[in-house]
């Protein structure tokens, strides 16, 4: 706990930034033991709006352009893609996260450049990317790391809203891949539509969402009813929220569970939490979630999830003052119209599997 202790504060030199939370808060509940062998650390990081500076023609990327309203030159693009990089590399503890799931980037290049244009090459992250119909650009990704993760299937799962056929949102990422130990792992990177246009206007969209997830992971669960699942993103809905509880019908009690079932990581931090993933004025909410298989959840041996539980990063260095609706709020990398080269608009979350 020392070493890591003094790893970050060189990191906060480095990189600087203003700690508004007591340090020790934050290092009592992360967790830095080492995975060594068989432990697997999954991250998934809404990253907001990291653009690449070329204009597409076909997306609305305009603002983050050179010429844009932004002004999103090559400087910002550098400074977003290091702050990446360091929020990854902190996640990690000892060793960068063995998988990542990450959403709202705009495109091939900008997963590439995470990992291998920056010191994440040394752990030779390969990805996972297809470009969706989203109209802003922006996708779900996945990274990992080749030496304890090996896909051997991948899609995107399009969504076509049968009461809405104009409306384009973002694909699920699906990825069928072997653990070291040669036990498969089913990986979902969800993006569900967001709140624009009105919370309640849009519920039907993030409701249908997850019915088109939940029935993917029933298809799976037919053939084994053991299967190891994992499914992770930025749900923009909580999970008490129908289109998580009701639709994809993910649990937030152990006691119960069938072998069909799954297991709301997130729901214990609701209660146990001072802050969410996200903050809209002076409300936090746990939009980005973590959601295992009955498998994963109640396992002793094997495959589990390590202590039953899931974290928030709350580092300080991803926080600021809030001046207007007091306490904290995510340092971005906008607010609003005014760069201030933060991070992003989103805290990340991130579990532990481990094989005993």
């Amino acid at each position: 706990m020392r070493f890591l202790k003094t790893i970050f504060f060189i990191i906060l030199l480095i990189f600087p930034a203003k700690a508004y939370l007591q340090e020790d808060a934050f290092f009592k509940d992360f967790d830095d033991d080492i995975r060594g062998k068989y432990g697997l650390r999954i991250m998934f990081y809404n990253l907001e709006n990291f653009y690449d500076t070329r204009n597409d023609s076909i997306t609305l990327d305009d603002d983050f352009t050179s010429f844009g309203m932004k002004y999103w030159g090559k400087e910002k693009y550098n400074t977003k893609l290091n702050n990446t990089y360091k929020v990854i590399a902190s996640v990690g503890g000892w060793e960068p996260p063995e998988i990542i799931g990450v959403c709202e980037v705009e495109n091939k290049w900008v997963v590439s450049e995470i990992a291998s244009g920056t010191p994440l090459r040394k752990f030779n992250y390969k990805y996972i990317h297809y470009d969706s119909p989203d109209a802003r650009g922006i996708d779900v990704a996945m990274l990992y790391r080749p030496d304890k993760f090996t896909p051997v299937f991948h899609k995107p799962i399009r969504i076509t809203f049968p009461f809405d056929s104009i409306s384009r949102t973002r694909d699920i990422l699906y990825v069928k891949g072997l653990t070291i130990t040669k036990d498969t792992l089913h990986i979902f990177v969800n993006h569900f539509p967001s709140k624009y246009g009105g919370a309640m206007l849009t519920i039907p969209k993030r409701n249908y969402v997850a019915t088109v997830l939940r029935s993917k992971v029933d298809s799976i669960l037919a053939v084994n009813p053991y299967a190891n699942i994992v499914i992770m993103g930025d749900f923009n809905d909580e999970p008490m929220d129908e289109s998580i509880l009701k639709y994809l019908n993910a649990k937030c009690d152990t006691g119960g569970l069938k072998n069909a079932d799954l297991y709301n990581l997130m729901c214990k931090l609701k209660t146990t939490e001072k802050i969410g993933t996200n903050k809209f004025r002076e409300q936090w909410s746990l939009i980005d979630q973590m959601i295992v298989s009955t498998s994963l959840a109640k396992n002793v041996k094997q495959w589990h999830v390590k202590n039953y539980r899931a974290y928030i990063f709350k580092a300080a260095y991803l926080l600021q003052p809030d001046e207007t609706y007091m306490g904290v709020r995510t340092f971005r990398t906008y607010t609003g119209s005014k760069y201030t080269g933060g991070y992003s608009d989103h805290l990340p979350v991130y579990m532990d599997l481990i094989y005993e």
